[in-house]
């Protein structure tokens, strides 16, 4: 049964298709996230230890799907800010509280946000929809998520490298390595995200609402 699968597995990975394949799936993940990307990601990582398809490229096109489909979500949520505000969003509901509170936080560390939400599938989506509802200036959301996607990318395809390398003999071994260390590390995380919200000062939380607070009569002025 697995000699069957990593033959099928060859096959594709020896097709030109598979930097289509690389690039739509990586795309679409980012706004409609079904199918992890990282999956293809890292197993094409896996196949090009052994020569194909080719390391480099298999990076470009992860990059550029990732950052293509950032950008789809980024300007969903800024052409759909406005009908959020007005219907789902009212003023004084704790929804309106949460996205004040969002933007705030977006507004300081909006590079830091798509850095580590990257790497929790679902939260990238959040996070770029979230970013284009408050208006996050695309020139800085651009910047931020060349950054996120490329590390993404390169850490996504080098770690199936790196099962590829050390089972050079067995290929669906080092598949199942890389496909654990992603997982792993999307596991530390989301713990990590969760632990601080729920163990972080009292103090600093009412400091934040105050400063979304102001953010909000700033915005509303």
């Amino acid at each position: 049964m697995s000699d069957a699968i990593l033959e099928y597995l060859r096959g594709l990975m020896s097709s030109p298709w598979i930097y289509v394949a690389l690039f739509g799936l990586s795309m679409f993940d980012a706004f409609i996230p079904i199918f992890p990307s990282e999956s293809l990601v890292v197993t094409a990582g896996v196949f090009a230890h052994h020569g194909k398809p080719w390391l480099p490229l298999v990076i470009v096109t992860a990059w550029a799907g990732a950052f293509c489909g950032d950008h789809v979500s980024y300007f969903i949520g800024r052409y759909a800010g406005g009908w959020l505000e007005r219907v789902w969003l009212r003023p004084g509901s704790r929804r309106r509280k949460a996205y004040d509170e969002a933007g705030r936080i977006l507004d300081k560390r909006g590079g830091l946000v798509l850095l580590i939400a990257r790497y929790i599938p679902g939260g990238r989506t959040a996070a770029t929809l979230v970013m284009g509802a408050v208006d996050y200036p695309l020139h800085s959301f651009s910047l931020f998520d060349a950054l996120a996607t490329g590390l993404w990318a390169t850490y996504s395809t080098m770690i199936g490298y790196l099962g590829g390398a050390a089972f050079q003999n067995d290929p669906f071994k080092g598949l199942l390595l890389g496909l654990g260390i992603a997982i792993g590390v999307s596991v530390l995380v989301e713990a990590g995200r969760w632990l601080w919200q729920r163990f972080r000062p009292a103090g600093r939380n009412g400091g934040e609402q105050q400063d979304a607070e102001q953010t909000t009569e700033h915005r509303s002025g």
